[in-house]
């Protein structure tokens, strides 16, 4: 799903899964089905030792104790490898899939956000028009009002539309398993106040999305997940990356079972099953790690967009709160390289993964997926984002 984290000066991070500032999040058990994996043509395994990925991979399970880590990549020489490290299964000590399927959370955010330019470039949607045009009087309560929220700051999260999970309560026990609808989690956002006026400020919410999905199904007239199938995830010839359907609570292909850590150093819980629906537009896509990078590469080398939706998508601000130099466009993030340059992406958590994709415009690209997004230690997601720029800069 969608995650959300601290907010530091009214910003949100990208991470839907951490509930309530301050506060430990899901603690519930899940059985998940455990299926064999079979090696995918899209790269080659990589473990030698001297490799700095594969040191990095070993790192995050080590020592910052993420049951399992997975990578690919596709370097300088445009050549794609794939990386595993630890274990699928805490109980069976079962091998991890190679590519294996992950939810990728707040990633599903960069699909929606395709899906609404693609309707800008075909003139269904002007990204400064008012949401009101599209969805009226449904974007209402206090400080909130769609007559005065353009449908660029919802992509863009300069919106001030106050976040849907601080509404919804943790989802522990049956609560994990229920089934929740789109408007069901956007009149919980609105009964919570503004939290600037539109324009003003930027803080990550994953409101705006919903907003985003529901618009798309106004537009269009059909189900956000099928328009996210046909118009890209077809289009591109992603084969293990899907949305899943209502009530659909299981992974379908090989996957490592996922976890969950109440706080740094407390038991790891499984909890692969679940129901999605509460991240939707926002956090609802289940992917692998080879596909998240055909996918950024596909969207950012303009085979997804039309130039002109291209260069809006990568039109960004300023994220404070997603790390030094971090810039949001329309559903993507910037962030500067240490060998100069930017990775483009976004990144995602959901309770029990956390996925960090980057590409490069001259073609390099990496996704990183880990089997809890509440890191066993506090170390673990500055490791992971550390990761990122080893691979992504190494010669």
């Amino acid at each position: 799903m969608a995650d959300r984290s601290r907010r530091p000066r009214r910003v949100r991070a990208t991470s839907l899964s951490k509930r309530r500032r301050g506060a430990a999040m899901v603690a519930v058990m899940a059985a998940a089905l455990a299926v064999g994996c079979s090696l995918p043509a899209s790269g080659v395994p990589a473990r030698g030792s001297d490799d700095a990925v594969q040191q990095g991979m070993d790192r995050l399970v080590h020592k910052d104790k993420y049951p399992a880590a997975l990578a690919a990549t596709v370097g300088r020489d445009g050549r794609a490898r794939n990386y595993t490290s630890g274990v699928a299964d805490l109980k069976t000590g079962a091998k991890v899939p190679v590519d294996g399927q992950v939810r990728a959370g707040s990633n599903t955010k960069t699909f929606t956000a395709a899906v609404v330019l693609q309707l800008v470039g075909e003139g269904e949607v002007a990204l400064d028009a008012l949401i009101e045009k599209y969805l009226p009087n449904l974007v209402r309560g206090e400080g909130i009002d769609g007559r005065r929220i353009t449908v660029r700051q919802l992509l863009q999260h300069t919106s001030g539309l106050p976040e849907y999970s601080d509404a919804i309560g943790d989802l522990t026990g049956k609560a994990r398993h229920t089934y929740l609808q789109p408007r069901t989690l956007l009149h919980a956002a609105l009964a919570h106040k503004a939290l600037f006026a539109p324009g003003t400020s930027w803080s990550y919410s994953n409101t705006n999305y919903l907003l985003a999905g529901l618009l798309v199904e106004k537009v269009t007239g059909r189900p956000l997940a099928e328009q996210i199938t046909h118009r890209i995830i077809q289009r591109i010839g992603l084969r293990h990356t899907y949305f899943p359907g209502a009530g659909d609570e299981r992974i379908r292909e090989a996957h490592p079972q996922s976890y969950f850590a109440a706080k740094p150093g407390a038991p790891l819980e499984n909890i692969t099953e679940m129901d999605p629906s509460w991240g939707w537009a926002a956090g609802q896509v289940i992917s692998t790690p080879s596909e998240l990078n055909r996918f950024f590469a596909a969207l950012f080398g303009g085979k997804l967009l039309k130039p002109a939706q291209l260069v809006q998508m990568r039109t960004t601000v300023p994220a404070e709160g997603l790390g030094p130099g971090a810039r949001y466009g329309l559903g993507v993030t910037s962030t500067p390289l240490s060998c100069g340059g930017l990775m483009w992406g976004h990144g995602g958590d959901i309770p029990g993964y956390k996925t960090r994709p980057g590409v490069t415009d001259d073609g390099r690209a990496v996704t990183i997926a880990v089997t809890a997004n509440q890191a066993p230690t506090k170390q673990g997601p500055a490791d992971v984002k550390a990761l990122l720029d080893t691979a992504l800069c190494k010669k």
